[in-house]
């Protein structure tokens, strides 16, 4: 085995070879609708991926939250294989003896009565709009249904569909995909009296990540969310939590909003849902809110299948526990304490909340991506946002010697630029 990182390691005509072919390969068939890092994943483990030849590296980005309980996680692995060995897919044609468990199960994690299973964090997005714009008709009795709205903040993110994309301030994501759906009002998130303002008689749900993570991991004042509880009780209105990168243990709660005692009428789940092995997500609420759909009105193939389903139970139940939380708030502790001792040394700020960190880099010292290759280098997988932000959100699995190589290893390319932006001034 190689040493970690050392994207240029590697004689003329080796190994190296396999990572450019690869990586044109990609660049060839695949849309380029991502700018991925030079690194071609072969395996992975815990808190470690190897590339195809052979160099490890610490992931510190568990694709964005859906590797919360590390690669190949053993409980969730040995689930997989076990239901691989029965029935993996039947459609919702049909029941499932997997299907009821899995949302008795996570119904219960949540406190809520009902389920909706889908697959992709998008999907729980746009069926939690479905499901609020009927509730807005069937229970709150909105008038004119098609004028509906739902309140939004500024700088969200919760997907790239076209109706997502449609309340997003991301230009990129926007540019060129026109014409916009309607219904959606945007206002700064934080800002409670800009939300009020915003409400009317139309208006059937707030929309919000509780912690922003694209954004750069933008964590509210203490008194945000449980204003905007009370405010959406007052003006009934549904409270709709984007928990699909914030919930599941990555912030040391089994969801961000606990962090401030507000229980949502609405969980959106995601991606560490389905443990890391396959595409799972949910919209949790209850009765007299996701009982507003029937037969025909909303559906997914996959969506609730039996290997997700099996799979989903399994990653619940490890919440149940509780483990994950605690050691994602005790090791989150470690990681924010030697992120901020680099504040002055190349690092402008940082925020977040357990094992999940967004650390603004001075824009001096390079843009994110290109901290992000250098970090890389040494063998640290990061990921840039928003310019000069980077995030740190490593699968909980993560050991306290390994967050102190990986900041170590931060500490060093800041160092590194640092030192030669001062070179070059002499």
């Amino acid at each position: 085995m190689t040493e970690p990182g050392d994207l240029t390691a590697g004689p003329v005509g080796s190994s190296r070879e396999r990572s450019s072919a690869a990586i044109a390969l990609d660049d060839h068939y695949a849309a380029h609708n991502y700018s991925p890092l030079p690194v071609v994943a072969a395996s992975a483990e815990g808190a470690w991926i190897t590339d195809v030849e052979g160099r490890r590296y610490l992931d510190c980005l568990a694709a964005y939250s859906a590797v919360n309980f590390g690669h190949r996680n053993a409980e969730v692995i040995a689930t997989a294989h076990a239901q691989l060995d029965t029935v993996t897919l039947v459609s919702r044609a049909f029941h499932s003896d997997r299907l009821g468990p899995f949302c008795a199960a996570l119904a219960d994690l949540c406190g809520k009565d009902m389920v909706l299973p889908m697959n992709s964090g998008a999907e729980a997005v746009e069926s939690g709009i479905k499901v609020a714009r009927k509730w807005g008709t069937d229970v709150k009795g909105v008038k004119e249904p098609n004028n509906s709205n739902i309140i939004v903040a500024h700088n969200n993110f919760h997907g790239r569909t076209t109706t997502i994309i449609s309340f997003s301030d991301d230009e990129t994501a926007r540019r060129g995909f026109g014409p916009y759906t309607p219904g959606f009002r945007a206002v700064p998130f934080g800002d409670v009296d800009a939300m009020a303002a915003a409400i009317d008689e139309n208006t059937v749900a707030v929309l919000l990540e509780p912690i922003q993570g694209e954004a750069g991991i933008i964590v509210p004042a203490d008194d945000y969310l449980p204003r905007v509880r009370a405010l959406c009780t007052e003006r009934n209105v549904l409270m709709i939590a984007d928990e699909i990168q914030a919930g599941l243990a990555r912030t040391g709660r089994t969801f961000a909003c606990d962090h401030w005692g507000v229980v949502p009428d609405v969980y959106l789940l995601g991606k560490a849902l389905g443990g890391g092995v396959v595409a799972l997500s949910a919209v949790v609420a209850n009765r007299d809110v996701l009982g507003v759909l029937h037969p025909g009105e909303h559906g997914s193939t996959f969506g609730g299948n039996p290997l997700a389903a099996a799979i989903g139970t399994t990653v619940v139940s490890m919440l149940q526990r509780g483990e994950y939380q605690a050691r994602s708030a005790e090791l989150g502790e470690r990681l924010h304490a030697r992120l901020r001792g680099l504040v002055g040394h190349g690092v402008l700020a940082v925020r977040g909340m357990g094992l999940w960190a967004g650390v603004d880099v001075d824009p001096r010292i390079g843009t994110g991506k290109l901290v992000s290759l250098r970090l890389a280098a040494r063998g640290v997988l990061v990921k840039d946002t928003h310019g000069s932000t980077l995030r740190f959100a490593p699968p909980i699995v993560i050991t306290e010697e390994e967050i102190d190589w990986a900041v170590d290893q931060f500490a060093a390319v800041l160092t590194d630029a640092l030192a030669s932006r001062t070179t070059a001034t002499v």
